[in-house]
């Protein structure tokens, strides 16, 4: 969504603002882009549930990464802003960068530094529902995700707000309400969950699942961090390792023992504390067969891929549900 030609200067805007009044101009700009955003993805959907992952990429990937892009940003940047040097801009960019940005500042993390990031986009699937129920009398079921979760108490943050001396994060559960009345609409049913994408929320699921509605298996993160692999460098030594039988396979298109330990382990933690907790995987190893009797046996409710791998996905699961007939 923020990757548009017409969107990103302005995300980018974002990123590099300096105070918390020039961040709230610029997101009541994205606001209206995300109301529509929304609206046309409830509208499709009718009345299915929509899982919706919050803001989840580090800040950085946003930035201008050539030359070319640098340019054209600093001279987007310079229109709203021409007392600013180029110099000054470039600095705000290079400050931005992270040495190692899968586990930097992202996901809940923004919603944190920058919980008005987050309360934009919870505002905008709000007032999304509002506007299709009335114009259209479609009651969408709006279901929020949290990701890279990794302790119990970043959700209940996010999810119920926390205040402390002089500062206040306004927890999604407050500005629904708050919204909900300001516009004297009638609630629309949704639900809160989470990304279980590391192994200290797999661990703490029990209690993350206090606070959770859902939990969604990021298995691609999940894997980089159980196993300590870049999914995006690993390809450079994994013929290595595959030659000497030290992976049989590559274990971002087959779940590794570990991760799959972490995902049963974290699925009935969780169903202890919360017996209809629903339980999915997200990511590509959802459309491999090899995985999906896996997925079945663990308990999760569903495997979500990209379109092209629904078909064997569908297919998998059709024959691992016959097979379990015959037994």
């Amino acid at each position: 969504m923020f990757f548009n030609e017409n969107r990103i200067p302005i995300f980018r805007s974002l990123i590099i603002a300096q105070d918390r009044n020039e961040r709230i101009k610029i997101l009541n700009k994205i606001k209206k882009m995300q109301i529509s955003d929304f609206y046309s993805l409830f509208e499709i959907m009718e009345d299915k549930p929509v899982t919706i992952r919050l803001l989840d990429a580090p800040l950085h990937e946003f930035l201008p990464h050539s030359k070319e892009a640098m340019d054209e940003f600093v001279a987007f940047y310079k229109k709203d802003h021409p007392g600013i040097t180029e110099n000054e801009i470039r600095l705000r960019c290079d400050m931005t960068r992270e040495v190692n940005p899968m586990l930097g500042h992202r996901g809940v993390r923004v919603a944190i530094t920058f919980p008005e990031i987050y309360r934009m986009q919870v505002e905008a699937i709000f007032e999304a529902a509002y506007k299709l129920r009335k114009n259209k009398g479609i009651i969408c079921k709006p279901e929020i995700m949290i990701p890279i979760v990794m302790s119990q108490r970043e959700l209940k943050t996010v999810r119920f707000g926390k205040k402390i001396e002089g500062f206040e994060i306004v927890g999604i559960r407050q500005i629904e309400e708050e919204l909900r009345s300001k516009k004297q609409e009638e609630k629309i049913e949704y639900k809160v969950g989470t990304m279980i994408e590391l192994p200290a929320a797999a661990i703490l699921a029990d209690k993350i699942a206090v606070h959770a509605d859902f939990f969604s298996f990021g298995t691609n993160d999940l894997t980089q961090t159980t196993l300590g692999l870049s999914r995006d460098d690993f390809n450079s030594f994994f013929t290595h390792y595959n030659e000497y039988d030290l992976l049989d396979k590559n274990p971002f298109q087959y779940l590794q023992e570990p991760v799959k330990e972490l995902v049963d382990t974290a699925v009935e933690r969780g169903r202890l504390v919360r017996p209809d907790l629903s339980c999915g995987l997200c990511g590509e190893h959802g459309a491999e067969p090899e995985n999906i009797p896996f997925c079945m046996s663990a308990g999760l409710n569903y495997v979500s891929c990209s379109p092209y791998g629904i078909p064997l996905a569908k297919l998998t699961i059709a024959q691992e549900n016959l097979k379990n007939q015959n037994l």
